[in-house]
């Protein structure tokens, strides 16, 4: 099976990429890593599928080369990373050597196979030192994270293509903070709201370091489920139109806009912290870029429950190994609609894109060719979004590894390559394969 299009339909620098992220891949179980709140929540019974951890999940701090060959060889050109805080600063406040001299070395080993180096400085490991401290409910974790911005920028900086702060703000504020199913695992309305405050907040206190700092191509990267309502009736439209307004508009709107949606607000804003309204000239600094992480829609409906009174419910479309409704529709929906509301003629990216599904090794190798037609799909309606204009200029799968797949521990599997979680063994499934084909043509 093969891709509908020719790589030749993209512009010339359009940028094709994999990514990752640094708890998932590289073992968290050596080179001074610290403790993080991902290790407290893993090791709490009921948790984790399993109790299982990241403390050596795919081994990517041994095997990066061997992995940054496979993103050479299938012919990317960028590779999309993620920084460990807790690697950088055990303590969250004081510099690792050795995590250091680890981002040192990874960086180079990309340079060196002509690959550009996307960083993400958060991707959800917050050290448990700092989360002791209240983590992201603690107005404090702004200049937190902008201390640990400039440690890790002051070093890896001037060689990095492209840098984000923070991945996907409402996974670490409201799946965390307010459904518990992501370290800390509280669900509190008034930590959610903080949090949701906070990560925005920190977001934009990095962002100034590194102007500071002489950086260019900064971003920001929120994932977004487009909301359905389950029927026609108003109370279904409002509830999607809630769940629109916290998961999707919160973040875009707190960094674009300077301010929060109303039907957000209204369950919200009695927990906000103390003169809230005053921080977003810090939020809204200037970016270079946004990126998108699209992955399902939602069906929603209303529920008797207290605010914000919604429930998901099962929807029609074919669904991924998680669950997930199968709408590459969405991804168009929201490239023009994000350019549209929020971001003009700014450069976007499509910074995650993948599924995971129960694919095995067997005789001739591992096949999945559901994701090959998921990314085709997804990827003709990037084609449609650019012919109608939107200034999209690329476009990552998630992703390179099956990994840690958090509170799902390691079955289900997102990898354009499979992992035996046993010896580490690494092979190309038939998806790399088919996208090698793409880009090396």
């Amino acid at each position: 099976m093969s891709f509908s299009f020719q790589h030749s339909d993209f512009p010339d620098d359009f940028l094709f990429g994999t990514a990752t992220s640094a708890y998932q891949i590289e073992g968290h179980g050596f080179g001074g890593a610290g403790r993080t709140h991902w290790d407290d929540f893993a090791a709490t019974p009921g948790n984790v599928v399993r109790a299982e951890h990241g403390q050596r999940a795919c081994d990517h701090y041994h095997r990066y080369p061997q992995d940054l060959d496979l993103v050479r060889d299938a012919g990317f050109d960028a590779y999309r990373f993620s920084l460990s805080w807790a690697r950088v600063m055990p303590d969250g406040r004081t510099p690792n050597p050795e995590g250091l001299d680890f981002y040192d070395r990874l960086t180079d080993a990309m340079l060196e196979r002509g690959l550009k180096p996307c960083a993400t400085l958060y991707h959800w490991e917050l050290p448990s030192p700092l989360a002791d401290l209240g983590g992201w409910r603690n107005r404090d974790i702004a200049d937190w994270f902008a201390d640990y911005t400039h440690t890790i920028m002051s070093r890896l900086g001037d060689r990095m293509y492209s840098v984000a702060p923070i991945n996907e703000p409402w996974c670490v504020a409201w799946l965390s903070h307010f459904l518990g199913h992501h370290a800390p695992g509280l669900r509190d309305i008034r930590a959610a709201a903080r949090a949701m405050h906070h990560v925005l907040l920190s977001h934009g206190r990095a962002i100034q370091v590194m102007r500071d700092l002489g950086l260019t191509n900064l971003g920001s990267v929120f994932n977004l489920e487009w909301a359905t309502p389950a029927d026609d009736s108003p109370a279904a439209q409002a509830a999607a139109a809630r769940y629109d307004a916290i998961y999707n508009h919160w973040f875009l709107s707190g960094v674009f806009k300077g301010h929060y949606p109303a039907q957000a607000l209204d369950g919200l804003e009695p927990h906000l912290p103390a003169n809230w309204q005053d921080d977003f000239t810090t939020i809204q600094s200037p970016l270079d870029w946004c990126g998108l992480n699209y992955y399902t829609r939602k069906c929603i409906a209303p529920d008797p429950s207290p605010w914000p009174a919604l429930r998901e419910v099962d929807g029609p479309l074919p669904k991924t190994q998680m669950g997930w409704e199968i709408y590459p529709e969405g991804l168009y929906n929201f490239l023009t609609s994000t350019a549209k509301t929020y971001t003009g003629d700014l450069p976007l990216l499509i910074t995650e894109n993948g599924m995971a599904s129960a694919e095995s090794p067997i005789s001739g190798g591992v096949h999945d060719p559901e994701r090959i037609a998921f990314l085709d799909a997804h990827l003709a309606q990037v084609l449609r979004a650019m012919r109608d204009g939107v200034p999209v200029q690329g476009y990552f799968v998630w992703s390179l590894l099956d990994n840690y797949e958090w509170a799902l521990g390691y079955e289900k599997r997102f990898g354009l390559v499979h992992v035996d979680f046993e010896t580490l063994e690494r092979q190309p499934k038939s998806s790399y394969l088919a996208l090698t084909e793409l880009l090396n043509r």
